[in-house]
Parts: C-alpha cells; sequence; structure tokens
C-alpha cells in the first residue's frame, strides 16, 4: 500500500512538472512573436532576445534608427502588472539637455534612468499634475510649450515616460496590463501573448519623428 501511493504522488508529480514545462515553452515561445506584427514597419530589422524572453527590435523607419523594447513591471505593490513598451529614436537630436517627463512617478520604474537627472523641475502650467520633470541642465532643456505641445498629442492614461536628450528620444507606454480577475484570483500575471498591433506602434513612431523634426526648428 506504501509503495503504491509513493507511486501515485511521484507521478502526480511527474505530470505537474511536465504540464508547467510545457506551459513555459508556450509562453517563451508567445513572447517571443510579441514583435512579429509590427516588423514589416522597419528596414531590414534585427531581432534579438532578452533574458525576459521578449524580443527586441532595432530598423530604420522613414530613414530614422529605431529600437523597441517591452519590460514587464510585476511589482507587488501596483494595482495590476504591467507591460511596458519602449519606443526609442536612437539617433542624436538637436536637444541640448536631457529632459524627463515621468507620469504618475513611483520611484522604482525598472526602465528609467529618471532619478539620475539631478535636478528636479517645477510642473510648468498646464503639464499633468501627476507628472514630474528632471533635467542634466534645466537652463539648456527644450522649452515647455513644445514639451507639452507633443504630450497633449498622447494619451495620459497610456503614456508613462517621455525622454528628450541629445542623443535620441523616447517614449514609454503601456502596451498591456495583467488581466484583473485572473491576477486577484490566481496571481496570473502573463502578459504579451498577443503580438503588439502595428495600429498601436505607428502612431507612437510618428509622434517622435514629429518631435525630432520640432527639436530641429527651435533656434
Amino acid at each position: 500500500m506504501t509503495f503504491l501511493i509513493w507511486a501515485l504522488v511521484i507521478a502526480m508529480g511527474l505530470g505537474i512538472a511536465l504540464r508547467l514545462r510545457g506551459q513555459s515553452a508556450t509562453r517563451l515561445a508567445l513572447r517571443g512573436q510579441y514583435f512579429a506584427d509590427v516588423a514589416g514597419l522597419f528596414d531590414a530589422p534585427l531581432i534579438a532576445t532578452a533574458p525576459t524572453g521578449f524580443p527586441r527590435l532595432s530598423g530604420r523607419h522613414q530613414g530614422a534608427l529605431f529600437d523597441l523594447q517591452v519590460v514587464p513591471d510585476t511589482l507587488t505593490y501596483r494595482k495590476l502588472p504591467a507591460l511596458w513598451l519602449l519606443v526609442t529614436l536612437a539617433e542624436p537630436t538637436a536637444a541640448r539637455a536631457t529632459l524627463d517627463v515621468m507620469l504618475r512617478p513611483r520611484g522604482v520604474e525598472p526602465f528609467s534612468n529618471f532619478r539620475d537627472l539631478p535636478h528636479q523641475i517645477t510642473l510648468p502650467a498646464g503639464f499633468p499634475e501627476d507628472c514630474a520633470i528632471r533635467s542634466d541642465a534645466p537652463e539648456a532643456a527644450p522649452p515647455a510649450d513644445l514639451v507639452l505641445d507633443h504630450l497633449r498629442r498622447l494619451s495620459p492614461d497610456l503614456l508613462k515616460e517621455l525622454v528628450i536628450a541629445p542623443k535620441g528620444l523616447r517614449l514609454v507606454w503601456l502596451a498591456e496590463e495583467a488581466d484583473r480577475t485572473r491576477y486577484l484570483a490566481f496571481r496570473d500575471a502573463e502578459m504579451g501573448r498577443s503580438p503588439l498591433p502595428p495600429a498601436l506602434l505607428q502612431p507612437l513612431l510618428n509622434a517622435l519623428l514629429r518631435l525630432r523634426d520640432d527639436l530641429k526648428d527651435l533656434p
């Protein structure tokens, strides 16, 4: 009888291990295809795999070099885990200083160097009340009205960060949140099972190109 009990326990353990292994393989396969639908927006895209299993893509769109990354944020204090999309125009710009606008800052954003910038800037009129601004050289930063104009073109609920720097531009966007019911009931924080839609990415690429061009027109 004891042998049969142990045999049953071992069989159940093996079954669970095999199921988890299969789920892990499926998860990695789905994550690896996250940029599959948007790769056609870029000329000769290069794709690598990050330690998270999500891809990282670099390529040229309308002649400009872009870099795409995805950062899962599962910190427990959040209401829901989030999947952040980092869209970077990875070319020198006309900006003379780094300006970082962080919406709803929590101080532990895993994708940002916001805290490393030395100067906190008083929030100009018209900016969202739940944002903070830092810079490495406030006197040389782009004018507030230009930055505000570009912020207003983007959804304040989905935009997390706008970085303007001499070496490039970046938008951080809320691409997805974990399913509330599954997360609250089972702590299931799986995200990125469906590829990123081109209709979501295209406006972000356009926004960075527009900002790059406006920076060129500054005196």
